[in-house]
């Protein structure tokens, strides 16, 4: 298989661009900044973009690129810069070949910045443009960042929000929600600053700082808004899957709305961690691990898609391996409070029943959710045998889950009557919460610990009816991509690009783009990508440097150049850096270029 078609190549990292204006303050913007070309190159199927998350994570750290190529396993990294300076702006932005670490293309734009919107899907469509000569075919949209608002200082307001909520603490948090209703008080219609107050509740109501209900359903009303004004945001179906799943108990709504997502935006890693819980839920371990793959290649350095892997572990009976994922979680961050939850029920498959029983006793208070150490504790108890506490902590568990907030301590009944072979008192709770629609159902019904449970003969009818196998299409009904142009226009092309070539000779313009040599000759610029990937097995640099080094090997034995230096030639053949020439002469030859020039010499 040729290179290009290798799809694990075509990898890139925006790495954060460096403010390089005189104010400290302006760093929300060259974050802004990155984080909108991460956004649009991520729109591109077929092209892997390393999240924020893990991009951001080399911020401000004097890294060698091979080694954050190595890190984040990418192919190509983006570094830039933003200097504001009044309403004028300058952006630069140069990719790098990650393994070898040379510059491959580099540009500056000086710009106003009321052209924000404008310029920022310039920079993204060259770049694309380039990856794409780089790596080789994909089709890439018209556009790739769209205008979100007429309006700079809702943008900037807007973009000061995203940059608070990235803190993920409740104080930004809250910080966030104050810019984005500012971004809507002057631009009412601007869908991502009513998707972002829209994560913000949803953020809130998960760790109970605002009441559930009540911040679960702004973050629906919000989003709603959103959709009515842009129905291409993938974040906004994400936030509508986890409402649908964690609100509504309703495993089909959340999948259909995460699939939408992904089918949006393949690269948007969220939905991918949340698709991989899907499956895996539901017992298809081959689509779980899937997306769980897809999720670790774009955010690698996640903690949120490491605790994935470790529950992706525990559900599928790999107990060791979750336990070391989750230990290594809670040495990132110690306060992770679903890693706590799900380490536990790890501890009591693995027989450590002392250890679970006493984990929670450990803990600052501040990360320990009373329903989870109440449940733990009754199933140590339950399978130590010791009867005397598990009949205690059963009871106050039973207490618990009459409380308010009792949803959590509830869910623990079902898990330990399924765990201790009461299967009539499992069910009739199973058919309790199915009227209550309790999304911890969901959650519960498939785990490890009721693998008992799942020897009766009614656990299957109620996983179909909680989880429809027809949501789950077969990967061989999905169609192929159509080809861009039929067999006979193919061969029509391949005719007349070869001969265009012949007499025209364009890849002696070192400035010759894809873009350009397909206006040549007629044809769009993912067509003529396509035709080349397919036709010739070959991407555009690929193309025109083998037609280029031909050039140099038969410029190079001219009597009239003979005075000329190597790289002078290769300049003369359409090269216009050495590093590549040298590189793309050895790769066609096997030869460095005085290697060959010296070969000719002695024959």
């Amino acid at each position: 298989m040729n290179s290009t078609q290798n799809s694990s190549e075509n990898t890139i990292a925006v790495l954060p661009f460096v403010n390089m204006s005189s104010s400290e303050d302006n760093e929300f913007f060259s974050d802004g900044i990155t984080e909108e070309i991460i956004n649009a190159l991520a729109k591109i199927d077929g092209l892997k973009v390393t999240s924020r998350t893990s991009a951001f994570h080399f911020k401000g750290k004097n890294i060698p690129i091979p080694e954050i190529g190595e890190t984040l396993k990418v192919s190509t990294i983006l570094e830039g810069s933003v200097r504001l300076a009044g309403n004028a702006m300058r952006i630069t932005a140069q990719l790098i070949d990650s393994a070898n670490d040379f510059h491959f293309w580099s540009e500056t734009w000086d710009r106003k910045l009321d052209n924000i919107f404008e310029v920022q899907d310039e920079i993204s469509l060259l770049i694309a443009d380039r990856l794409r000569e780089h790596f080789g075919h994909f089709e890439i949209q018209d556009h790739l960042i769209e205008n979100k608002s007429g309006n700079i200082e809702a943008y900037k307001l807007f973009l000061k929000g995203r940059q608070k909520f990235n803190q993920w603490n409740p104080e930004d948090v809250k910080a966030s929600m104050k810019y984005y209703q500012q971004a809507l008080e002057i631009e009412p219609r601007h869908a991502e600053s009513l998707v972002g107050l829209a994560d913000a509740y949803s953020f809130l109501a998960t760790i109970t700082a605002i009441p559930y209900e009540e911040g679960w359903g702004k973050c629906e009303e919000l989003i709603l808004q959103a959709l009515k004004i842009n129905n291409k945001l993938p974040a906004a179906y994400y936030l509508l899957a986890n409402l649908s799943f964690f609100t509504k108990c309703s495993y089909q709504e959340a999948f259909e709305y995460g699939s939408k997502a992904l089918k949006l935006n393949q690269n948007h890693v969220e939905s991918q961690q949340f698709m991989s819980l899907l499956y895996v839920l539901a017992g298809k371990h081959t689509q779980a691990r899937k997306h769980l793959n897809n999720a670790l290649s774009i955010d690698p350095l996640s903690q949120e898609t490491q605790f994935y892997s470790g529950y992706i572990e525990y559900m599928t009976g790999h107990y060791d391996e979750a336990l070391k994922q989750f230990n290594a979680c809670l040495e990132v961050n110690p306060m992770n409070i679903p890693v706590h939850a799900v380490k536990t029920l790890c501890l009591l498959k693995l027989k450590h029943y002392d250890e679970a029983i006493n984990y929670f006793d450990a803990l600052p208070s501040e990360v320990v959710v009373i329903g989870e150490k109440a449940g733990t504790q009754a199933l140590g108890y339950a399978f130590k045998k010791d009867k005397v506490n598990a009949e205690k902590s059963e009871r106050i568990l039973n207490d618990l889950a009459k409380s308010d907030d009792g949803f959590t301590a509830d869910s623990y009944r079902f898990v330990l009557a399924g765990a201790m072979g009461r299967n009539e008192e499992a069910f009739e709770w199973v058919e309790e919460a199915m009227k209550k629609k309790s999304a911890l159902l969901l959650l519960r019904y498939s785990d490890p610990l009721v693998n008992v449970l799942k020897q009766d003969d009614r656990y299957p009818k109620f996983h179909q009816k909680l989880f429809p196998d027809h949501l789950f299409e077969p990967e061989e009904n999905k169609t192929e991509k159509k080809a861009l142009l039929d067999e006979v226009a193919t061969a029509e092309y391949k005719s007349k690009l070869i001969q265009h070539i012949e007499t025209e000779s364009p890849h002696l313009d070192p400035n010759l783009t894809l873009r350009s040599l397909a206006t040549q000759i007629d044809l769009t610029a993912n067509q003529l990508s396509w035709l080349l990937n397919s036709g010739f097995g070959k991407n555009f640099n690929e193309f025109i440097n083998h037609k280029r080094v031909e050039e140099f090997k038969k410029s190079a034995q001219k009597p009239e150049n003979a005075n000329l230096t190597i790289i002078a030639i290769a300049f003369d053949c359409g090269f216009n850096s050495k590093t590549v020439f040298n590189t793309c002469f050895k790769k066609e030859t096997g030869f460095t270029p005085k290697q060959f020039l010296k070969q000719l010499t002695v024959n």
